[in-house]
């Protein structure tokens, strides 16, 4: 943050900062929901198809006519739905995730471009829908950031203070270790995978009342982004380790870098280039830390 405000002088504006923040709430609230599937020693490559699909179908609703709370609910299921059915895949019928959530990848993107014809869905001018996105609290607070820390928090508490977390945790950690315990891992999994559909479910939504159409193809990277944070906040791709604030921490990275990447003219190109070594290095410090607990 240093380097990039002395590098550009627009970067420490307020209007800038609201918009770094503003930027980091969808791509975060996605990580949060794959932070639990990561701390269970899972991952899931759907995250961007499936906001997608949650978008486009609650845009239909809406674009029928459903009311502002009926086209969020639908939305919000579909994510469910289909983090749902991922996490039948992984945890009952056993495959691996990387190919499990791969096939919902493909699968969510195909259905969303099938429904659209790969066109957008534009709803009405719906103001009172698009103040979900737009409006500000106290006039400088995007509600996307207060959704952001709502469930932050929540989630927070979820993995600290409740058996639930316990399970997620140590389902990562050693998952025979904890079946015989009398975990019941298979359902800690889909829960997970569950969880994680719906907070794409919800970012969907968001992005619907931001854009005031359904993109088919919003989203697009979107999992590498939140995968990318998640791994740069300390949660550990082997499972059984991390938490929401080194997230929040990782998220704020990664936009922080993308907005000063672009303040500084760097090309879309190369900035992939610079976050994935960061990525990288992420990875590498991880493991290095968990040989260095072995000894």
């Amino acid at each position: 943050m240093i380097l990039f405000s002395i590098l550009s002088p627009y970067f420490l504006n307020f209007d800038n900062l609201i918009t770094v923040i503003k930027q980091t709430s969808v791509v975060g609230i996605i990580a949060i929901g794959v932070t639990l599937v990561i701390v269970t020693g899972g991952i899931d490559l759907s995250l961007g198809s499936v906001v997608a699909l949650s978008g486009v179908v609650a845009g239909f609703a809406l674009a029928k006519g459903a009311s502002n709370f009926v086209g969020i609910l639908i939305g919000a299921l579909i994510g469910l739905l289909c983090g749902l059915i991922s996490g039948v895949i992984v945890a009952y019928l056993e495959l691996p995730a990387f190919i499990a959530t791969l096939g919902m990848m493909m699968s969510a993107r195909g259905m969303s471009l099938v429904l659209t014809q790969g066109r957008p869905v534009y709803i009405s001018n719906n103001k009172t829908f698009n103040l979900i996105h737009n409006y500000n609290l106290f006039k400088y607070i995007p509600l996307p950031v207060i959704y952001f820390a709502v469930i932050a928090l929540l989630t927070h508490f979820l993995l600290k203070r409740t058996s639930t977390g316990r399970y997620l945790f140590a389902t990562g950690s050693n998952e025979e270790a904890a079946r015989l315990s009398g975990i019941n891992v298979r359902l800690v999994k889909l829960f997970s995978y569950g969880f994680c559909g719906f907070m794409c479910g919800l970012s969907g939504v968001i992005l619907l009342a931001r854009l005031n159409s359904a993109q088919p193809a919003i989203g697009s990277g979107y999992e590498l982004d939140a995968i990318a944070a998640v791994v740069i906040g300390g949660t550990s791709l082997s499972g059984g380790v991390g938490q929401i604030s080194g997230t929040i921490i990782g998220v704020l990275i990664m936009s922080t870098m993308k907005n000063g990447l672009n303040l500084m003219h760097v090309s879309q190109f190369w900035q992939q280039v610079i976050i994935g070594g960061v990525v990288i290095l992420a990875v590498y410090i991880d493991i290095k830390r968990r040989e260095a607990q072995r000894l």
